[in-house]
């Protein structure tokens, strides 16, 4: 679980909440029309601008984005080095009895290709096309998250409108002005909150979480093709170190 993406969240929706009690207001912000009119025209727009597999695709990205474990560079690297070495003194069918503690998709499937002897190109090209594949579905539910950011708050505007034209057509009684006006602006305080608070952040974690799982893949890509041209431990090793930055290199010892 990604636990910074919560606390956020959390605090976020404490510091508002907070904000909105001190002022003695709470029921106030309490708008059942302005959330419809926020929610509602935020998804009957990305419904829309997007088909309806892509919106519907973005729930499961939004999990995935929270809740699925990364391997980290160190650990991958050990264990890339660790077939290495099975492959050279045992060979390739060797690291069949491997697999079952191997838990990445993506790796099993380039390990399986190895095991089966596929050539070198066969499976770059099969390798490469997931790894594409990634990035896409990433980059399409970056979109979604990123539109229905934008459309938040222009609806949330859209039903201050509407409530300015209801405050403004009730001018005999000039007590109800400032209920009126306060009530208007609820909307676009909930597409504000809503946007910013949620939707974009969201496509930004989205957006980081998609390079650094693209770029683990490619070292993955790496090491197979390295077990696939028999190449040292050593050999992967500092192949897949290419992918680090120098100063992090140094923290990683994985061990030949």
């Amino acid at each position: 679980m990604d636990i910074a993406t919560i606390i956020g969240v959390l605090a976020g929706f404490a510091c508002v909440g907070v904000a909105v009690l001190a002022g003695g207001g709470g029921g106030v912000f309490l708008n059942i029309p302005s959330m419809l009119i926020v929610g509602g025209g935020m998804m009957s727009a990305t419904l829309i601008h997007f088909s309806l597999g892509q919106v519907m695709r973005i729930g499961a990205v939004i999990k995935k984005t929270l809740f699925c474990q990364m391997s980290t560079e160190d650990a991958l690297i050990q264990q890339m080095v660790n077939f290495s070495a099975i492959n050279r003194r045992d060979g390739a069918l060797a690291l069949e009895q491997q697999l079952p503690s191997v838990s990445d998709e993506f790796l099993v499937k380039g390990l399986r290709m190895v095991i089966d002897g596929q050539e070198e190109q066969v499976i770059a090209d099969q390798l490469s096309m997931e790894i594409q594949y990634l990035q896409d579905r990433h980059s399409n539910g970056k979109r979604v998250l990123e539109f229905m950011g934008s459309s938040a708050p222009a609806f949330g505007m859209i039903g201050t409108l509407i409530g300015l034209i209801q405050m403004l057509r009730d001018l005999d009684d000039p007590s109800g002005i400032g209920v009126g006006m306060a009530t208007a602006l609820i909307t676009t305080f909930y597409g504000a909150l809503l946007a910013n608070l949620i939707l974009l952040p969201l496509a930004g974690k989205l957006g980081m979480r998609s390079k650094r799982e693209s770029q683990l893949r490619e070292m993955m890509l790496e090491g197979v093709l390295g077990l696939v041209r028999g190449e040292s431990p050593t050999a992967i090793r500092e192949r897949m170190q290419t992918f680090i930055s120098s100063k992090h290199r140094e923290e990683l010892k994985p061990s030949v």
